[in-house]
């Protein structure tokens, strides 16, 4: 028998109910112990939730340990929105898994500072949906490639709805909150936009340079 074919004949044994002892697994594998705990240690570091009592046995549990992890900025901002967006799903044992899991990922990010103008962003909001902020995304994206204005509605501070129109240059993710850099031309000003506070995006037919200042 292979070691991988050893593995699988492993881990079915360990998927029956109950704990299951070293030397009964060894027994029925048909190899020694040595080569079993090695096979299970083999197993833990792949991911596969092994867990082992002194005594008792071995037994499959619920938690599941990935290892380490190099994630990309991209990989990270999907990841984020991602749970985000579960985190506000009608089955409330998936929001909350969602919302716990985004709580220990956040917990395991370098610490980035955030002035204190900009601490608002993230505050959480009687608007925050991140399933709408999804949906704009894919249309911001595309106008920041073309260089293409846009028309946002937008929930402003104070529970104001206003129209603006913006040339977008860059998102960027802050924990769950998905943010747009972009020049307000109703403001004259840079502004930073949260997409789960913009009610409508319409990309324009007229272009924009790109401007070095």
């Amino acid at each position: 028998m292979s070691r991988e074919t050893r593995l699988h004949a492993l881990l079915d044994a360990l998927r029956g109910d109950g704990t299951h002892r070293a030397a009964d697994l060894a027994r029925q594998l048909s190899v020694s112990q040595r080569t079993l705990y090695r096979d299970i240690g083999a197993l833990q570091a792949s991911g596969v939730p092994v867990a082992g009592t002194r005594g008792s046995g071995y037994r499959l549990t619920e938690q599941i340990r990935l290892p380490p992890l190099e994630l990309a900025p991209a990989e990270l901002e999907a990841l984020s929105l991602g749970l985000a967006i579960l985190g506000q799903s009608a089955d409330p044992d998936l929001s909350k898994a969602a919302t716990t899991l985004a709580d220990r990922i956040e917990a395991l990010l370098p610490e980035a500072a955030i002035a204190p103008a900009d601490a608002w962003k993230l505050q959480k909001s009687p608007f925050s949906n991140a399933a709408r902020a999804a949906s704009h995304i894919p249309r911001i994206r595309a106008a920041i490639r073309a260089r293409q204005k846009l028309r946002l509605t937008y929930h402003s501070r104070g529970d104001r709805i206003t129209t603006r129109t913006i040339r977008p240059l860059h998102l960027a993710s802050l924990g769950p909150v998905w943010t747009l850099t972009a020049w307000c031309e109703w403001r004259q000003a840079m502004r930073d936009f949260r997409l789960d506070l913009i009610e409508t995006s319409e990309a324009l037919p007229e272009l924009f340079l790109e401007d070095r200042d």
